[in-house]
C-alpha cells in the first residue's frame, strides 16, 4: 500500500482544521445508520484512531487494523478503561485470512481505497466481512471534483489534468486514485452491496493550508459542512465522498 513511509506526514496534520472537519463530519454522517445495540466493528486502515476510539466510547466492540505501528500507538494511547478496542497490525490485503465471512456488524474503510490502483479485491474483502444487515462506511477521494481544488488554488494545469484522469499526488506527497460515484456504486453493487446514503465531506475548507489551526468558529463551520455535504450540489463538489452501503435488497 502506497501510504507507507507518509506516516510522519499525516502525524503532522492531525488537529489541524482540515483534519478536524474530515474526522467530525465522518462521524456525525456516520452516526444516523448505526446500530443502537452495542456491535462489532472493524477499521481498515484505522490510523491513529479517531473514529475507532470513538465507536469504542459509543460501547461497540472495534478491532482496529492498521499497517503502522506507530500510529497503533497513537490509537493505543486514546483508549480509556471499558473501551473495548483490539489493534492488529496488518496490511489490508490480509482481511481474507484475518477475519472470518460475515464477522462484523460494521466495517469502516476511511482514506484507504485511494491508495489501491485497483480496488476490486480490497472492496470483495470488506463485502465479505459484513453480518447481514451490516454496514460498510467508505470514505474516499471524490473523482468527480478532482479538478476542484487545483482550479481554487490557481493549478491550471493540474486542474486540466484531473478532468482526464483519476490518479493524482496528495498533500502528502504520495501518489492516488480518486473514485467516481458512479463507477464505484457500480463495483459495490458487483459485490452485492447498495449505497444507502452518500455525503461529501470537506466542501468549504478543502483549499486551508496544511497546518491551518481550529477556528473560533468551529462549530458553525462544521454546521455549514455538514449542511452541504448532504446538499446537491455542493456534495457532488465535496474533496470526500463518504458512501453508507450495506447488502443489496
Amino acid at each position: 500500500m502506497r501510504f507507507s513511509g507518509a506516516e510522519d506526514s499525516w502525524r503532522a496534520r492531525l488537529g489541524t482544521l482540515r483534519d478536524v472537519v474530515r474526522q467530525d463530519l465522518v462521524t456525525r454522517q456516520l452516526a444516523g445508520h448505526l446500530p443502537k445495540a452495542p456491535c462489532h466493528v472493524l477499521d481498515v486502515g484505522s490510523g491513529q484512531g479517531t473514529q475507532a476510539l470513538r465507536m469504542a466510547a459509543r460501547g461497540h466492540h472495534v478491532i482496529a487494523l492498521d499497517a503502522s505501528r506507530d500510529l497503533l500507538r497513537l490509537l493505543e494511547s486514546g483508549i480509556q478503561p471499558g473501551m473495548a478496542v483490539r489493534t492488529v497490525q496488518a496490511e489490508a490485503e490480509r482481511l481474507g485470512e484475518l477475519f472470518e465471512p460475515g464477522s462484523f456488524d460494521v466495517v469502516l474503510c476511511h482514506g484507504v481505497l485511494m491508495y489501491f490502483d485497483d480496488p476490486g479485491p480490497l472492496l470483495a474483502d470488506l463485502a465479505r466481512l459484513l453480518a447481514p444487515g451490516g454496514i460498510l462506511s467508505l470514505l474516499v477521494r471524490n473523482g468527480d471534483a478532482l479538478a476542484m481544488r487545483p482550479g481554487l488554488m490557481g493549478g491550471w494545469t493540474e486542474a486540466l489534468r484531473a478532468f482526464e484522469s483519476t490518479h493524482y499526488v496528495n498533500r502528502l506527497g504520495v501518489p492516488a486514485r480518486a473514485d467516481r460515484l458512479g463507477e464505484l456504486m457500480r463495483r459495490l453493487a458487483v459485490h452485492g452491496l447498495e449505497v444507502h446514503e452518500w455525503y461529501g465531506v470537506r466542501v468549504f475548507c478543502d483549499t486551508v493550508p496544511d497546518d491551518e489551526p481550529v477556528p473560533d468558529d468551529l462549530e458553525d463551520l462544521l454546521a455549514a459542512e455538514e449542511r452541504a455535504g448532504r446538499t446537491d450540489p455542493y456534495r457532488k463538489v465535496a474533496a470526500l465522498t463518504h458512501l453508507i452501503c450495506g447488502r443489496a435488497r
